[in-house]
């Protein structure tokens, strides 16, 4: 009860030094701020000036507190546009150097250094075969640009495989290691020819009927034949030897080749307009 009591007593105090202040400046505005009642006035200003830094002490931290609200939510925003502008940045280089490693891959098959002479079409690989029977790709070509069944595929670094499959705007070409895909091939060093036949996805070529006293040489370079009747043009870069052998007994080697192109990672070819469409 006294603190009740005491309570109601400051606040009748306080009370009637506001209702005093506020007599005092009315009174003191119609006196022209001079005599008496100034001096009331300023005896009033000093009686509330503790309470007045008691409010403003009490409400000091409440003002810090949306302060800092307002300054955290304008550090949110910019945050948020340092991050799109930073993803905007990496966004636009890794487009740059797309169109970079396009424009390379363009340039190599314009500056083919084997097939110079024959007539190619360039076409760009849209997607690959889902299978995990047939290894092949499809490019945005087809028989509306002059390409058929059976033509070579080629890159700036050497053979991918031949067409097998042609519609008005789209062709399926076979890789060289699809496992039903064979081609013939000599060896530079010694000019012994073989056969290179496909073991699979991601998998190096087997080079057969290479005889058995036939000096071959590891990162010996290995090109198509070009034989009479052949589907492929001679000189053609297919592999590099990787290791080779002769089992005991055996006729011919065993050769592993490892194709010149990197077969998984396709994206420009050119089709060339040679042969016999349709073999």
């Amino acid at each position: 009860m006294a603190v009740y009591r005491r309570s109601r007593r400051h606040r009748f105090l306080l009370l009637l030094l506001v209702l005093t202040s506020i007599t005092a400046i009315t009174l003191d505005y119609r006196d022209g701020g001079t005599g008496t009642l100034e001096s009331l006035r300023q005896g009033a200003r000093d009686a509330l000036a503790p309470l007045q830094n008691v409010a403003s002490d009490a409400f000091e931290p409440v003002g810090n507190f949306f302060g800092g609200v307002t300054r955290y939510r304008s550090l949110q925003r910019e945050n948020a546009r340092l991050r799109a502008e930073l993803e905007d940045a990496r966004g636009a280089s890794l487009a740059e150097e797309g169109a970079e490693r396009e424009r390379q891959a363009l340039l190599d098959l314009m500056r083919l250094d084997f097939a110079s002479t024959i007539p190619a079409v360039a076409a760009r690989v849209v997607s690959t075969s889902p299978s995990n029977f047939q290894h092949t790709v499809v490019v945005d070509r087809g028989s509306d640009k002059g390409v058929a069944v059976g033509m070579p595929v080629v890159t700036g670094a050497g053979l991918v495989g031949r067409v097998l499959e042609v519609s008005e705007t789209r062709a399926t070409v076979r890789l060289l290691t699809d496992r039903s895909s064979s081609v013939g091939v000599r060896l530079t060093g010694s000019g012994e020819v073989g056969i290179a036949s496909g073991r699979g996805a991601r998998e190096p070529l087997e080079v057969e009927f290479v005889a058995a006293g036939t000096k071959v040489a590891e990162g010996e370079a290995v090109v198509t034949s070009g034989v009479d009747g052949s589907a492929y043009p001679p000189e053609v870069p297919v592999g590099t030897v990787k290791s080779f052998s002769t089992p005991p007994g055996a006729i011919s080697q065993e050769i592993v080749l490892e194709p010149a192109v990197d077969l998984g990672r396709l994206e420009f070819v050119k089709i060339l307009i040679w042969g016999r469409p349709g073999r």
